[in-house]
């Protein structure tokens, strides 16, 4: 696992070896990054259930201003922190050690430019975490939502949250879901 382009480009990144985690591959992370790409610049950037780190990582060596990392799993924070360190990027990258939907209760942004989330499949936790940013302030109809999921994860209650999946990118075994709030 590497940092695609940018600042960092081709520095290789810690993951951590639980099963806990699934790092996004290089060819997934570099067709998402192609598509937001022209929004990443200056970009408040939130990579949630971090895992590495990668993703934050790579919106901060594509230009993002800051991003933060929400994660609770020991060995995936201790890979953050390594990753941050080793990429420079500890000034610019806010790690938030706690589960996700209280981190997300808690941000403290005026506006959240992208987040980004990849939680683990099965559990519903992306619906909890819509839930959660459907009432946040900090997520306005500017704001751009990217939800990493298997492909039989079903999203049809995203309009009674007040979100419109805007655009979906298929792979493989996993997809990338764009929503915005309407």
């Amino acid at each position: 696992m590497r940092v695609i382009a940018g600042r960092a480009r081709s520095m290789p990144l810690k993951a951590p070896k639980s099963m806990n985690t699934r790092p996004t591959t290089d060819r997934i992370k570099e067709t998402l990054f192609n598509i937001i790409q022209g929004d990443i610049q200056g970009s408040i950037f939130v990579d949630v259930f971090s895992g590495s780190g990668g993703i934050g990582i790579e919106a901060l060596s594509r230009g993002a201003k800051r991003a933060y990392f929400i994660e609770n799993e020991k060995e995936a924070l201790s890979c953050i922190t390594d990753n941050l360190h080793f990429t420079k990027y500890e000034n610019q990258g806010i790690i938030l050690k706690q589960d996700a939907l209280s981190a997300l209760s808690v941000l403290n942004e005026k506006e959240v430019d992208i987040i980004f989330m990849d939680p683990p499949y099965g559990e519903g936790l992306e619906k909890k975490a819509l839930e959660v940013l459907s009432t946040a302030s900090y997520v306005t109809e500017d704001t751009m939502i990217i939800i990493e999921s298997d492909l039989k994860t079903d999203f049809s209650y995203v309009s009674d949250l007040g979100f419109d999946i805007y655009r979906e990118k298929l792979y493989k075994t996993n997809r990338h879901l764009f929503i915005k709030k309407l």
